[in-house]
């Protein structure tokens, strides 16, 4: 409002200075112009100038300091929802497609906030100001040069629609620009890997030409819109000229001229003031036209945000949720039944699942790939949602839990091992608000990685770059366990999270989690029988379904499936060591 107010004194102020001016030629003219009066009019219009400065650097303050707090508002408000956006809408949208909706489309609103106000206020409160000075000096030239004015506003209400689509259009295509981009720099090592560089810059040609080629599209109507606002403007300036010289030359003869019967006298120096008026009047005209096209950018900006904004927010606490204190880990399923939304899939992922862990337990699970193991984390995370009275923790329907007393009961080791560009310790305590040093090396040594941290040259200090990257895999899948071992929570839920280690590794992670996680339930998805053929109990999954719940004794004389697993790993042991005597034996 501060802003607004400053705008409007400062065009009042500017359209004061257009009648001293008329006075100064006019006195001049016929010589009635005094030196003492000429010094008082300049002091008037310096005075008048002071007044533009000021109220200039005010609304420019002002406007634009709300205009990019609107901006930051809106962004921040985009970052929560993002943040409580279930997982399976970033299935359905590209990461490079909502990263441009937070950069290009809110830069276009923050724009319209900021310059589309300035441009609003200047052509409403401006032109109403200068228009009603110019009748005053003359009501016909007015009505002459009026004319005109009105077609840049059809003109612009014509363009206004098409050229909403065709930024809609250019975001578009520009979304597909950054997807790109995005994917390609995310697989880069793969890229290099295959030698497919040329490939993929031929690739990126052609979605940048389809980027350009939209842009050309939308640079066309821009600025034939812009053309014809200009072509109106001289028109304008023509009329004024060309019919005011004609009424300031009939004054001058005395044959005054005649509009519907009134005689228009107009002097040169009032011929100069209604000029001076119009070349105010420009600029509302050409902000009339940018604030068009700007609103047009910002209308169809607005709209995908919006979209986003309104997106549902189908994973969410009920409104009676229960919190879970001093959860225990207890895990029961009972006749469990998914399958994934929206993946076109006719069959469940999980079938009929019935199985129940207590407290302190340590369980296995097994199966071959696609049997519904990461299925079942997502489940117990509750990254999805299902039918109620399936699943519970400690006895109580997890559909009815409060989700972040059951994510902080669930401490998570995901399959894909991702780590945040940041430190090492960072990355390790990230589900502390502070690091506790002690913690992390603690959890560094549950997870066998922390003689490995110790010799890279930072230590824990070392960053581990964008997921991870200057790591190994196995060095990435150990930090990632950490992490999880970090949080101490009731339940810990490993994701086939010793895949990438060697067998001393892995024994030493698995003594570590009998040996810590004493008393508290640990659950690990495995695609080794090895890896969990001490635990407590193993489920045995096969397409989704729980072919068998036991011991290893008890999975080897009940389960065909858990059976096979056994007989093919210890086939291909016995194949490795028989390859390693048989090199031994060439050397």
């Amino acid at each position: 409002m501060i802003g607004v107010i400053a705008l409007v004194a400062g065009d009042i102020a500017q359209t004061e200075i257009p009648k001293y001016l008329g006075e100064i030629v006019d006195g001049i003219e016929d010589s009635s112009l005094s030196t003492e009066r000429l010094w008082v009019i300049l002091g008037i219009v310096l005075a008048y100038a002071g007044v533009i400065l000021v109220a200039r650097i005010v609304w420019r303050l002002s406007i634009f300091y709300a205009s990019r707090h609107i901006e930051a508002g809106l962004r921040h408000d985009m970052f929560e929802k993002a943040e409580r956006l279930p997982v399976s809408y970033y299935r359905e949208n590209k990461v490079g497609k909502v990263m441009a909706w937070f950069t290009t489309d809110i830069e276009t609103i923050g724009e319209f906030f900021g310059w589309g106000t300035v441009m609003l206020i200047d052509a409403f409160f401006l032109s109403v100001i200068v228009i009603i000075r110019m009748i005053l000096v003359d009501g016909a030239l007015t009505l002459l040069a009026g004319v005109p004015i009105l077609l840049i506003a059809g003109w612009g209400l014509l363009v206004e629609r098409f050229m909403s689509q065709k930024w809609e259009e250019r975001q578009k295509a520009y979304d597909e620009l950054y997807d790109f981009a995005q994917e390609n720099f995310t697989g880069i090592r793969v890229i290099k890997a295959f030698v497919k560089e040329n490939k993929e810059i031929h690739a990126f040609a052609k979605v940048a030409k389809k980027n350009a080629d939209v842009n050309y599209s939308f640079g066309k109507i821009s600025i034939l819109f812009d053309l014809v606002i200009e072509v109106i403007i001289y028109m304008i300036i023509a009329i004024i000229l060309g019919f005011g010289g004609w009424f300031v030359f009939a004054t001058v003869q005395r044959e005054p001229v005649q509009i519907f019967g009134s005689s228009i006298l107009l002097t040169v120096g009032q011929l100069v003031e209604f000029t001076s008026y119009f070349d105010i009047l420009i600029w509302p005209m050409i902000a009339l036209g940018q604030v068009i096209a700007m609103r047009s950018r910002s209308k169809a900006s607005l709209k995908r945000i919006t979209v986003f904004l309104d997106a549902p927010e189908t994973i969410k606490s009920p409104d009676d949720a229960i919190v879970l204190e001093n959860p225990q880990g207890a895990v029961k399923f009972e006749h469990f039944s998914f399958r994934y939304p929206d993946d076109g899939n006719d069959e469940d992922a999980l079938n009929d699942l019935t199985f129940s862990i207590k407290p302190g337990e340590r369980v296995g699970v097994v199966g071959k790939i696609g049997s519904g193991k990461s299925t079942l984390a997502n489940i117990l995370l509750r990254l999805y949602n299902y039918e109620e009275g399936k699943v519970f923790i400690d006895g109580i329907d997890l559909m009815k839990i409060d989700l972040d007393s059951l994510r902080e009961a669930v401490a998570y080791a995901p399959q894909d091992n991702f780590l945040f560009s940041d430190t090492i310790a960072n990355n390790i305590a990230f589900s502390a608000d502070e690091v506790d040093e002690d913690k992390v090396i603690a959890a560094a040594q549950f997870a066998d990685i922390d003689s490995n941290i110790k010799d890279f040259p930072k230590k824990y200090e070392t960053v581990s770059g964008e997921r991870g990257v200057t790591l190994s895999g196995g060095q990435k899948q150990r930090i990632s366990l950490a992490r999880a071992y970090y949080k101490h929570s009731p339940i810990l839920l490993m994701d086939d999270t010793v895949s990438a280690v060697d067998v001393k590794t892995e024994e030493t992670i698995l003594h570590n989690v009998i040996e810590k996680r004493q008393g508290l339930t640990t659950i690990v998805i495995a695609s080794r029988v090895s890896t969990v053929r001490h635990f407590d109990k193993i489920l045995v999954l096969v397409d989704g379904k729980a072919e068998a719940f036991g011991t290893h004794d008890e999975l080897m004389e009940t389960s065909p499936a858990y059976q096979k697993m056994v007989y093919l790993q210890q086939l291909e042991a016995e194949v490795q060591e028989g390859g390693k005597t048989w090199t031994k034996m060439k050397n």
